[in-house]
């Protein structure tokens, strides 16, 4: 057991209503440990809930409020920094890797700064515990480029995959997924989604098809794969984007005529890393909420399996061994 923390000075201690269960979880509870190798340490970043009690130089009308917590604690002095891109800060800590998270029933929050405040009472905390993955989907979004009219390509129907096409969607783009799990491919398609199942489709000749030779403006390559990479090369259109969400599976490698097309065609390859919380152009993190709140966007029926605490580590072993197929999962307290 642990004890409750006490919050002092600014920070804020959060009753925890939902934390996803990110991917990076897993080989960091069964191989790689901790960021710092720093243990006990109570992992979960992707999480929400509600203020229960703050510090002596924090707002007290914060208790009672609900909303989503960015888990950056940047250092504030770097280059990064002090330009607000905090996801590049260069001596970061982080809740749920480096300092104790949301896979707890409660956690210290740094400050206001990190709170992500819900303005809808009925919104569930396990959307707010979505909010997380849901915003660096939208950010990859926005770092391709979206716009009304495109033809956009997400390869990989994960959680972040689906709501990277929920988000090209609301955005006002056409959006066709790829994915060569079977499985995969008929949650997305039971979820609203135009899936090709690339492993039973030439996916280039489907996208073809589809855009009457031209391609794809843009392509969000969310597996890290060296020949989802290679095929994202061949199903973008001249002068597109590909932006590189998935992290790299081993060695990415490519053909010698897909790396000549990304001369020829003079492909943008964009890299994409977490997400943008600096108000300035926009605050990614508030305009999930926003969308969450208005319901706009929708992230809970993407949750396939929910757990307590004391069932969590049950749940992270058969994800692990792949014996539990999940599209998101989620730890939600028990009631009281």
């Amino acid at each position: 057991m642990v004890p409750i923390p006490r919050p002092v000075g600014e920070q804020l201690l959060l009753r925890v209503e939902g934390c996803g269960v990110c991917g990076s979880d897993i080989p960091r509870i069964f191989e790689l440990g901790t960021s710092r190798q720093r243990y006990p340490l109570i992992i979960g970043h992707e999480f929400g809930g509600t203020i229960v009690e703050v510090g002596e130089g924090a707002d007290q009308s914060l208790v009672g409020k609900r909303g989503a917590v960015f888990p950056c604690i940047p250092c504030g002095t770097c280059d990064s920094c002090l330009s607000a891109n905090y996801a590049m800060c260069e001596d970061y800590d982080y809740l749920g890797s480096r300092s104790d998270g949301g896979f707890a029933e409660y956690c210290l929050v740094p400050s206001a700064w990190h709170f992500v405040e819900s303005k809808n009472p009925s919104l569930p905390g396990e959307a707010l515990g979505m909010t997380e993955p849901c915003t660096v989907a939208q950010h990859a979004i926005r770092e391709g480029g979206v716009t009304a009219g495109m033809t956009v390509l997400v390869m990989g129907a994960g959680p972040i995959g689906i709501m990277s096409a929920r988000w090209a969607q609301l955005f006002g783009a056409s959006v066709v997924l790829s994915e060569i799990v079977e499985e995969k491919c008929e949650f997305a398609r039971a979820h609203g989604c135009d899936v090709v199942n690339s492993s039973q489709i030439d996916l280039i000749e489907r996208v073809h098809e589809l855009t009457n030779g031209k391609g794809v403006d843009v392509v969000i390559e969310g597996t890290g794969a060296g020949a989802a990479l290679g095929q994202a090369i061949e199903c973008v259109r001249t002068f597109g984007t590909i932006v590189m969400m998935g992290n790299p599976a081993n060695d990415t490698t490519i053909k010698l005529m897909q790396h000549s097309q990304v001369l020829r065609k003079e492909l943008k390859l964009q890299g994409t890393w977490n997400s943008h919380y600096a108000d300035a152009p926009i605050n990614e993190w508030r305009y999930t909420v926003r969308m969450l709140d208005e319901g706009k966007m929708k992230v809970t029926d993407l949750i396939t399996h929910r757990s307590s605490l004391d069932d969590l580590p049950a749940l992270c072993e058969g994800i692990n061994d792949r014996s539990i197929l999940i599209c998101k999962a989620m730890y939600v307290p028990e009631e009281k």
